[in-house]
């Protein structure tokens, strides 16, 4: 466990204070859900593995709960807040309560699903508690903007962790997997019970950690080309369009009809019978080359 000597960590009685300060109450609207146990972020920044030489993004660090810990592991932090009363805040927090800590911290007010050009030193590691209706986006956008992310450990819903972390043929496979492949590998890192969020959601929590391929996965192209990342995402998006049809026919408003759609899946080698949640994304690439250059 992250041995904290500098920061005295939130619990639920100083996250309510704050936000009555504040005045603020959760959004549904943004997905704030805070982590109000000190346990639970002692534990996520643990599993993190951060030293000193990690320059980490924080997304959605709403009170800084998470943050907090981060700071006394990592050597950086860079908190992306979409909340301007929170990202306001989250400075005046850190002084208070880690004030050795407080010149390891940057604050973008943003929204990390489309910001760009991160400020300060290339980030190394994504360490965060997403809100639960932008989870995905976040991530994918992240790992495609940022290049110099190698690893990750996120909180997200416990079903979105089930979907990013599916392996072909599984019941929960689907685009998010599919896509999330395409940089990285995925794996369920352990549980986190609806009880240490304020307010509680319906719903329990899991976490994700995510290791950025060194060498493409499963043949697919460079995950760096942005040209073939978007035309293998459009064969991705087409083949679940239509879960329950063969690739043959949800892929043939994709290549312009059906027998062009069977040309280029035996081309790369993939049955036309076969349905997209059977596919790995070394596979959805092999398609996507074979329609840019028929046979």
């Amino acid at each position: 466990m992250v041995r904290l000597t500098a920061a005295q960590l939130l619990g639920p009685t100083e996250i309510r204070e704050l936000a009555a300060r504040l005045h603020i109450q959760p959004s549904k609207r943004l997905g704030q859900n805070f982590v109000v146990d000190a346990g639970t972020v002692t534990r996520i920044t643990a599993l993190a593995a951060v030293g000193r030489r990690d320059v980490v993004v924080e997304v959605g660090p709403g009170f800084g709960s998470l943050t907090l810990p981060l700071l006394d592991a990592a050597g950086r932090v860079l908190a992306v807040e979409v909340d301007r009363a929170l990202a306001a805040q989250l400075p005046l927090t850190v002084a208070e309560r880690a004030p050795s800590l407080a010149g390891r911290l940057s604050v973008l007010t943003a929204d990390a699903a489309r910001v760009t050009g991160l400020p300060g030193p290339p980030p190394t590691a994504l360490v965060a508690n997403l809100p639960y209706n932008a989870a995905v986006p976040v991530v994918l956008h992240l790992l495609e903007t940022v290049p110099s992310l190698r690893r990750g450990l996120v909180m997200v819903q416990a079903e979105v962790a089930d979907r990013m972390c599916a392996p072909p043929g599984s019941r929960t496979y689907g685009v998010p997997s599919a896509k999330l492949a395409w940089f990285a590998t995925a794996r369920k890192a352990g549980s986190v019970p609806r009880s240490v969020f304020w307010p509680v959601p319906r719903v329990d929590s899991g976490l994700v950690e995510l290791t950025r391929h060194q060498q493409p996965a499963g043949g697919a192209p460079d995950p760096g080309d942005a040209a073939d990342r978007e035309s293998v995402f459009a064969v991705i998006d087409a083949a679940f369009s239509q879960r329950r049809k063969t690739l043959r026919s949800a892929l043939a408003a994709w290549a312009g009809s059906s027998a062009a759609a069977e040309e280029a899946l035996r081309a790369a080698g993939v049955d036309p019978g076969l349905r997209g949640e059977a596919l790995g994304v070394g596979e959805f690439a092999r398609i996507a080359a074979a329609h840019r250059q028929p046979s």
